[in-house]
């Protein structure tokens, strides 16, 4: 082997590329036979090493977030869901949102498809090289009430707040105490106008002092998501149970939801609800 050629191989090994050092004599052989030049091997050697660092790149950032089951935008069916606007989610996919640290809603009834679009949209977001954290409600209130009791509620807020898109999922499925949301509008207070969210909720805006056991909690919480927001509503019947509907009684078939809400402020801030706590301000 020629001096020259085992050095290179040194380098690799010590620049820690074995994608490089894998392909190094199949690209050898290719410049013998005069198939590529040497500038045209470098590039593709480098090319070769490049990926295989970012797919463990994402890899490793999949699994810090969290996300569970990989979901995609190419995976999911639009013609399912009809009164959702394809182009519109799309162009959530671009991501401009997490640099405008805004707010996306994904409402529907169970079944419709808004886990899997916060999934996709989070998966996009890695790939794009923002980090993410995603976790359902009930356990994001349960680790947030942990802390409190452990005296380090600061710290899991500022662990919550580091990500550049929190995703909540599952808003409305299990009932939350008033104290609960409380800690939960701490959260959402940090991270207001710093970090992306997308929440996914299977209950309408006007519903949520119901679900977070106060309204005034409630309506300190819209006062936040709503003012940077995108409110995207899916109306239709569940995608999990589309190939045996007709064995689902009629009486538990999901009536199409009633999502209606104002629209979400662009400018101004809305006024606080009265009788709120001045520390929630």
């Amino acid at each position: 082997m020629p001096p020259t050629l085992e050095r290179l191989r040194r380098h690799l090994v010590g620049l820690r590329m074995p994608r490089a050092l894998e392909m190094l004599d199949h690209m050898m052989r290719q410049i013998e036979r005069g198939e590529v030049g040497a500038l045209e091997a470098l590039e593709a050697l480098l090319a070769e090493e490049l990926t295989l660092r970012e797919s463990r790149r994402i890899k490793a950032a999949l699994q810090m977030a969290r996300l569970g089951t990989i979901k995609t935008l190419s995976a999911f069916d639009f013609a399912f869901q009809p009164s959702l606007d394809r182009h519109r989610i799309l162009a959530l996919a671009q991501l401009d949102f997490i640099t405008r640290h805004e707010v996306v809603h994904l409402l529907g009834p169970p079944g419709t498809g808004k886990s899997h679009l916060a999934i996709a949209l989070g998966v996009e977001a890695v790939r794009a090289g923002h980090s993410v954290y995603f976790a359902t409600l009930a356990d994001i209130v349960a680790s947030l009430g942990r802390a409190e009791r452990e005296g380090s509620l600061r710290e899991r807020i500022r662990f919550l707040c580091r990500a550049s898109l929190l995703i909540v999922d599952e808003i409305g499925y299990l009932p939350i105490s008033s104290g609960s949301g409380n800690l939960f509008f701490q959260l959402v207070n940090a991270r207001y106008e710093r970090g992306a969210m997308i929440l996914t909720s299977n209950r309408g805006f006007a519903e949520w002092g119901e679900v977070f056991g106060d309204p005034v909690v409630a309506t300190a919480l819209l006062d936040r998501l709503l003012h940077h927001a995108v409110v995207v509503s899916i109306e239709g019947s569940s995608y999990r149970l589309r190939q045996h509907a007709d064995l689902v009684p009629e009486s538990l078939r999901p009536a199409a939801a009633t999502l209606a809400q104002a629209p979400p402020r662009r400018r101004g801030r809305p006024p606080k609800p009265r009788g709120a706590d001045p520390s929630n301000g």
